[in-house]
């Protein structure tokens, strides 16, 4: 058997708390010290809306999406962020959360998890730091589960849209969204 010393067990150790806390939320913008939450857009669109994946109208961003995203967001780098690069659905809603240190965070959030935030001082003026990006998977599982219906409706009106057009038959647009149904509740 090997034997470890114990410079390589502390080595790991500080590697596995590293990788842990790399994942972890966002610790300058903690939900114990919000003082208030003002959802100034609930509902947005950005030039990459495609309303054939889903209809900005039916996603509508809440105080209880914010809290959950400040606790489940992880920073990443612009190019992981990247909306020419990346996955986005076009919709996002928009809030301005204040803490209790008076520090103000302008947040806007995709249904899909993607996440931009800007900090605020008490007079909104833009404090130094920079943009930030991060990408949150629970949010995203979580409101995706909510849209569910909104998702639905989007395939009905894809496939009926190649009906019409004479890409696709009715009774294959049955068989297609009956499919993409079955899909989305698997657990």
């Amino acid at each position: 058997m090997k034997r470890v010393s114990i410079y390589q067990a502390t080595a790991a150790v500080f590697a596995a708390i590293t990788a842990i806390s790399a994942q972890a939320a966002d610790r300058r913008y903690p939900v114990a010290y919000v003082k208030k939450i003002e959802i100034n857009e609930p509902s947005g669109r950005t030039v990459w809306e495609n309303k054939d994946f889903l209809d900005c109208d039916d996603v509508v961003l809440t105080e209880e999406d914010v809290r959950y995203a400040l606790l489940h967001m992880r920073r990443v780098s612009w190019n992981a962020y990247d909306p020419e690069k990346t996955e986005t659905t076009g919709c996002e809603g928009g809030a301005l959360i204040t803490f209790k240190n008076e520090r103000i965070l302008a947040i806007g959030i995709e249904p899909n998890g993607r996440t931009l935030a800007l900090e605020y001082d008490a007079k909104m003026k833009l404090t130094g730091s920079p943009t930030s990006f991060y990408e949150c998977s629970p949010c995203r599982d979580r409101k995706m589960a909510f849209l569910k219906d909104a998702l639905y409706r989007a395939d009905e009106r894809r496939l009926k849209k190649l009906v019409a057009e004479g890409q696709l038959s009715a009774s294959e647009a049955e068989l297609r969204l009956k499919r993409a149904r079955d899909e989305r509740d698997k657990p």
